[in-house]
This record gives C-alpha cells, sequence and structure tokens, in this order.
C-alpha cells in the first residue's frame, strides 16, 4: 500500500499550504515594511518635537545656548542630547555645547530644514532657526533611532520564518484532515463500486448460464419449467439488489428531511410481525412481538422509513434464526426514549465483524442469501431520523439489534388513528413471497 504521505490528497494539501505560506509571507513583508517605515517617521518625529523644542528656548533665551537641555555634557552621543550650533554671518557653524561634533558648512541644504546628516560619530537629525541676527541649528543623534529599528527588524526577521513555518504545518494539516473525510468517501465509492459489480453479475451469470444450457439441447417441458424457475429466482434476486441500490442512491444524493408526523413504534412492530407470520412459519421459525413500558413509543419520523427500517431487521433475523428457530420483536417507551429492539437465536454477529456491520454489501456470516444492502439500508434511515444502535448478543442466543430514538409527545388530535403501513408490504416479506408463487 502506498504510504499515507504520499497520497494525492496529502500531495494536493501541500501545494495549497505553500500557496498559502507564500500568501502570507508576501503580506507580512509588506506589513512589516508598512509598521517599520511608520515606527521609524513617529520616532523622528518624536527627536523633531524635541529639537523644536530647544530652538524655541534659544531664540528666545539666546543665552540659554549653552546650556546642555538637561543632559551632561559629558555623555556619549548615543544618549542622544540636544546640540546646538550658531551659524555666524557667512561663517561656519560654531559649537555651543561641549561635546558637539564639527558641523561643516557644506552639510546645510538650502532652503534649511530638518534634515539628516553624517558627522562622523554617527547620522544627526539637524533643525535650523533664526530669531533676528541669531541663527541656530539644534541636532540630536539618530543612533537610538537606528538601535530601535534594528532591534525591531531583527524580531521581526526571527519572527517571520516561524509564523510561516506555522502557516504551512497548519495549513496542511487542515487540508489533511479536511481531505481525508472526501478520500474515504472516494475509496468507499470505488468498493461499492467493485461490489455492486461482483453481487450484480452473479445473478446473471446463473441467468447465462440456465439459458444456455436449456437451448443447447431439446428438454422435456419440466425441466424447462425447473429452468424458468430458477432463472426467475435469480431475475427477482436481481431486482431486489437493483431496488436497494436504487434506493440507497436516491438517499445519498437528496435525502428527504425526517417529517414530524407521529409514528407508533410498537404499532409498526406488530404490524411488522403479521406480514412476516407467513415466512416465519414457513421456516418453522417462532416469531413473537412484545410491548415494553408503558403507554405508546411515538417518535417523529416518516411512517415507510420506520416500516422499512423494522422490516429490514426482522427480514435479517428470519434469515439467520434458522429452522426451527427464534425472532423476537421488543418495541415500547422508557421515559423520554423510545427503543425497537429485534432478537434472534442464530449465530449472531461476530465482535470483529461489527464495525463494518451497515457498511453497504458487508455480511457478517456466510449464512443466508442476502446481497448486504437490508442493514446499509437500514442505517441510512436510523442517522436521518436521529436515532442510535446498540448491537450486542440476545439472551436467545444470536444477534440483539436495537435503535434507540427520542420520543415526542404523540399526535395533536385524539380519536383513532389508522395506521398508514396497513396496505404495506415489507421488503423482506415481499421477496420471500414472490419466492413461493
Amino acid at each position: 500500500m502506498r504510504p499515507r504521505w504520499r497520497s494525492p490528497y496529502v500531495a494536493h494539501a501541500a501545494r495549497v499550504a505553500a500557496v498559502a505560506s507564500v500568501v502570507i509571507g508576501a503580506t507580512y513583508v509588506c506589513v512589516v515594511a508598512v509598521f517599520d517605515a511608520f515606527d521609524k517617521s513617529r520616532l523622528v518625529a518624536q527627536v523633531d518635537s524635541r529639537l523644536n523644542e530647544r530652538l524655541e528656548l534659544v531664540t528666545r533665551v539666546p543665552a540659554s545656548a549653552g546650556a546642555a537641555d538637561n543632559y551632561d555634557n559629558d555623555h556619549d552621543a548615543d544618549d542622544a542630547p540636544i546640540f546646538l550650533w550658531q551659524i555666524p554671518a557667512g561663517g561656519r557653524p560654531e559649537p555651543l555645547t561641549p561635546g558637539a561634533p564639527l558641523l561643516a558648512k557644506a552639510s546645510l541644504p538650502a532652503p534649511l530644514v530638518p534634515f539628516v546628516a553624517d558627522l562622523g560619530s554617527g547620522s544627526f537629525r539637524l533643525e535650523f532657526r533664526q530669531n533676528g541676527e541669531h541663527r541656530f541649528i539644534a541636532g540630536q543623534s539618530l543612533a537610538e533611532v537606528d538601535h530601535v529599528e534594528s532591534d525591531l527588524i531583527a524580531v521581526e526577521s526571527t519572527a517571520g520564518p516561524v509564523l510561516l513555518l506555522a502557516v504551512f504545518f497548519g495549513t496542511l494539516l487542515i487540508g489533511i484532515k479536511a481531505a481525508s473525510p472526501v478520500e474515504s468517501a472516494r475509496r468507499r465509492q470505488l468498493e461499492f463500486t467493485a461490489d455492486a459489480s461482483h453481487e450484480l453479475r452473479t445473478p446473471l451469470s446463473v441467468i447465462e448460464a440456465e439459458v444456455s444450457l436449456a437451448l443447447s439441447s431439446p428438454r422435456s417441458a419440466d425441466v424447462y419449467r425447473d429452468t424458468l424457475r430458477r432463472v426467475s429466482r435469480e431475475s427477482l434476486r436481481l431486482r431486489d439488489i437493483v431496488e436497494d441500490l436504487l434506493w440507497l442512491s436516491r438517499f445519498d444524493a437528496e435525502p428527504p428531511p425526517p417529517g414530524d408526523e407521529p409514528v407508533d413504534v410498537s404499532a409498526v412492530a406488530e404490524a411488522c410481525a403479521d406480514r412476516f407470520d407467513a415466512v416465519a412459519r414457513r421456516k418453522g421459525i417462532t416469531l413473537s412481538v412484545l410491548r415494553q413500558g408503558g403507554g405508546s413509543a411515538w417518535v417523529n419520523a416518516p411512517p415507510e422509513w420506520i416500516d422499512r427500517l423494522t422490516g429490514v431487521l426482522v427480514d435479517n433475523a428470519c434469515r439467520y434464526a434458522g429452522s426451527g428457530g427464534l425472532v423476537r420483536i421488543t418495541a415500547g417507551a422508557q421515559g423520554n426514549r423510545v427503543s425497537l429492539v429485534v432478537e434472534d437465536s442464530g449465530p449472531g454477529i461476530a465482535p470483529e465483524a461489527q464495525a463494518g456491520l451497515f457498511d453497504r454489501f458487508s455480511r457478517a456470516t456466510d449464512l443466508g442469501d442476502g446481497a448486504g444492502l437490508g442493514l446499509a439500508i437500514g442505517d441510512a434511515v436510523v442517522r436521518a431520523t436521529g436515532g442510535e444502535w446498540r448491537v450486542g448478543d440476545a439472551a436467545l442466543g444470536g444477534a440483539r439489534m436495537e435503535v434507540r430514538w427520542h420520543r415526542s409527545s404523540g399526535p395533536r388530535t385524539s380519536g383513532p388513528r389508522a395506521s398508514p403501513l396497513d396496505a404495506r408490504t415489507a421488503p423482506g416479506a415481499e421477496r420471500e413471497a414472490r419466492l413461493r408463487t
């Protein structure tokens, strides 16, 4: 078997994760670039604000030009002191604060606006101000701003790859999880198609063989009659399989929503027992039906669905109970739950077979002549009506199949209620009747 990581849906999920990572990475770079530019602009604006305040003070009080504005002149320029220069008429800028770097005349732009200049010891932000005959330049080192920006870029450079790896593997995991049910459904569909082909091919092969033998040489009328009877039996089996497949196909394509019509499960169970009575007597099976609890066992569901489910369970029980066996149907309500239990005295269900019990064309034993679609139909009904299965061993010695639903309040109108199933025939009973004719 091909390793799971090499499966097509995993490769597709990896491609989707790679594309998502590239998109997120490009978005991350753009957002980080915009954020860095905004942050640097904010820090530079703070420097400009400090420079402007210093120049406002010195233009109002020229005598304060020699002070360092609360900064010790012995501090390094990286501590961001504000330095002042005075520009004589036509002369070179002269430093007014101790420790100020030399400022060449060529460094001054025209017009004099806030600008950045490299003064040898680092980049400085400079701003010019004139008050009469006094012209001053204030400057502050941008080393601290550059340091903050470099730290920010280092953090972003570290977080970026981590983020992209998290996005890639997170998207890959989500893609695999999302595609896994689709892949499982595709595999089940392929298996279903193969199993259906096998089940359909068997009766077709029998019919073809019987017809070929009948046409190979002249035979008596009794022999032809026996051949036609066998062909009819296989044709009916083929028809049953096709009908079940069509029902499942329609249910899978667009399952009709369960109606809110109250259905008495106990009444359905009794009607089903009546329909299967002839089938049970023909096989020597003792079929009994019991009511459990008090009151009626009402559930909200389409009546034909509950009828079909009950028919499937009783039909299976009669198939596997064997000649002289026992089949017991128990229906009733306990508290807010309604249950339908069908038990038989057959071989039961092995624990290893319970996992795939409701798979299509899956059979727990080799006994009987079913195609393995009955319980798949029953499971579709149970899931659609909000029920739950409980499968185990019966006290009779065979299998115990139980379905439980939430109990409804029953019909809103009083009076006798005719069962919508009185004129219906359960699938298993109809098939047995056709085989006897």
